[in-house]
């Protein structure tokens, strides 16, 4: 008997040690970089196949008559054509610099609003009783709605372009954060205030760094509202003293029936829209997950 029970210890140990070793493991980070090779079939190589795929698709349908009509569906030479020409004129970097310039300050203005406005409404049940549907309700609105009464507002200026921007964002960024306060455990807001973390620094140094993924989401998701309301605010907006952004490039486009143009147009929100969430809130989002024990470092 007392061989059986040294043995069941002996391997209860074994278990024990074997557990904690792979608990070990699991919180070992792994420090050394990846190959470049490893690197480029991982992350671009994807993309840029996905991207021939889509071009060879395109390039078919006009080789093969497919769509007969040059007018309706230009080839992607026609459009490479034309962003090359507007580059050489000096244009194209003006068009993107109008739009990204409103669109990133438009945001701005949206995060300082809508960041206390979302902790107002997470912390106080009054205000999200009152406030609460009416900011989901703003969020499921279409951007474009605003812009009719923000021009007989405001008039044909940035103040109507930002105000359109503010009125999409500024819900999403809310909701966002309200979202990450939800989703923070009771006992760690206990906690913070049993340290004596109150009023402010509770909000500060407890609140809002617990409520960092959803808050980040909504920031995403903000700029993705934040930029499609500017869209169809140049696109509908027109006015010679607000410059040529995207939107009205691609409205200038519809006009003159040049589909290269609006195809160079459609590009380029497209692209613009890609590079900001890859050197703005991707990275943003990796280290809010890293820094949470979610996203190994490679």
């Amino acid at each position: 008997m007392a061989s059986t029970d040294s043995t069941t210890v002996a391997k209860d140990g074994s278990d024990l040690a074997g557990l904690e070793a792979g608990l070990d493991a699991l919180e070992t980070v792994q420090t050394s970089r990846k190959p470049l090779r490893q690197t480029f079939v991982e992350k671009i190589l994807p993309p840029v196949i996905a991207v021939a795929l889509v071009l060879a698709v395109w390039q078919a349908l006009v080789s093969f008559n497919v769509v007969d009509d040059p007018t309706k569906l230009p080839a992607p030479s026609a459009v490479w054509d034309v962003v090359h020409t507007a580059w050489l004129q000096g244009e194209l970097l003006g068009y993107i610099w109008t739009s990204v310039s409103r669109g990133l300050l438009g945001f701005c203005f949206a995060l300082i609003i809508g960041t206390p406005l979302g902790l107002l409404v997470a912390r106080v049940k009054f205000v999200r009783a009152a406030l609460g549907p009416i900011l989901s309700g703003l969020q499921s609105l279409p951007s474009v709605a605003w812009v009719p009464p923000a021009v007989i507002w405001l008039g044909l200026n940035n103040s109507m372009m930002y105000a359109v921007i503010l009125l999409g964002a500024v819900p999403s960024i809310a909701n966002g954060l309200v979202s990450g306060v939800d989703q923070v455990s009771p006992l760690f807001l206990r906690a913070g205030r049993t340290l004596g973390a109150t009023g402010l620094k509770h909000t500060w140094h407890i609140v809002l760094p617990a409520a960092l993924p959803g808050y980040v989401a909504g920031l995403k998701q903000g700029w993705a509202f934040s930029w499609r309301s500017l869209m169809a605010a140049e696109i509908i907006a027109s006015f010679p003293d607000l410059g040529v952004g995207l939107g009205q490039l691609l409205e200038n486009g519809r006009n003159a029936s040049d589909m290269a143009m609006v195809f160079e147009a459609i590009l380029l929100i497209l692209v613009v829209g890609i590079a900001i969430d890859l050197l703005i809130f991707s990275p943003l989002e990796r280290w809010v997950l890293r820094n949470r024990g979610l996203l190994v470092k490679s």
